[in-house]
């Protein structure tokens, strides 16, 4: 199947732009970006000219900041286009909530991913976990964000979700793999004195269940998640592709290679059945913690 790649910046280059390559589903058929382009891929800078000349690729796939996504997955549902949406899937729970509709409507596929999901030990640890007491949970997600978005003042602007942009994907895989649902109770939400987003957040839920988020780590980067149960303990290390139970290594990979490639088996998937799959739950613990948080001020920071 032939797909369009929009927004050509840093993950669809690390990520998405090998997955398709690697995929004996697709073909990268053109891009659409400012900017960027991919070597041998047919390049168009404004979205309404690919839609209106390449009426034969059916499928979209958005890596644009999620402010301005809205507007290009609309326009693409309403040119008849699949549509495949990085996370998070949009700004705001209520125009996902309308491409959802737009999708249903118009018996299009529209796919809200999330990579970590993806992680090699996220289902394992999900089946572990399946028939066990969740006595406690917490996250320990700390990353820098000047080497995975450098110089990208959007992840600060309103919309841009500042250090949720990492921790929602910490919660799509505590959202997958725990046997219930939670709730967030409490939030501290850490604003640089220059800027819009938070750089770091501490959580609390229902069930016992805490997140550390922090966007200021430098060197070895933490993406981990313990989980103690009535039978023993889980930790899912490296962003969900390592589990270790009771401190024994038991599954996955050390490595975050595996995520688009099955995020674009799971599209084709969907496309030839039909079907949409749009999970919101970690959007909105992240927008119950904008909603409840208490605000700090702490140093400005600069790229």
């Amino acid at each position: 199947m032939k797909v369009a790649l929009v927004g050509i910046g840093k993950i669809a280059l690390d990520q998405h732009v090998p997955a398709i390559a690697a995929s004996p589903d697709w073909e990268l058929a053109a891009t659409v970006s400012r900017k960027g382009s991919v070597p041998g891929v047919p390049a168009f800078t404004d979205f309404a000219a690919f839609l209106a000349e390449r009426p034969d690729v059916q499928v979209v796939s958005l890596c644009l900041p999620p402010v301005p996504r809205f507007d290009y997955a609309e326009a693409a549902l309403l040119a008849g286009r699949h549509v495949m949406l990085e996370k998070p899937p949009g700004a705001t729970l209520a125009e996902v909530h309308e491409l959802e509709r737009l999708a249903r409507d118009r018996g299009l596929t529209l796919y809200a991913t999330w990579h970590s999901r993806m992680a090699h030990a996220v289902a394992p640890a999900k089946a572990w976990l399946a028939d066990k007491a969740v006595h406690e949970a917490h996250i320990t997600w700390r990353e820098d964000v000047r080497k995975w978005h450098p110089g990208q003042e959007w992840v600060f602007e309103p919309g841009g979700m500042g250090v949720f942009d990492p921790g929602i994907n910490a919660l799509s895989i505590l959202t997958e793999i725990l046997p219930q649902p939670i709730h967030l109770t409490k939030a501290r939400l850490e604003f640089p004195a220059n800027r819009q987003t938070p750089i770091a957040a501490q959580l609390a839920f229902t069930g016992n269940v805490t997140a550390d988020f922090d966007w200021r780590q430098e060197g070895p980067q933490t993406w981990d998640i313990i989980v103690q149960t009535d039978r023993g303990e889980l930790a899912l290390r490296m962003g969900g592709n390592v589990l270790e139970i009771d401190g024994k290594p038991m599954a996955g990979e050390n490595s975050i290679m595996g995520e688009y490639p099955a995020l674009y088996a799971r599209m084709a998937e969907l496309v030839r059945k039909g079907e949409s799959e749009v999970d919101l739950a970690p959007m909105v613990h992240v927008a119950d913690a904008l909603t409840l948080g208490e605000r700090v001020t702490t140093a400005a920071f600069e790229f």
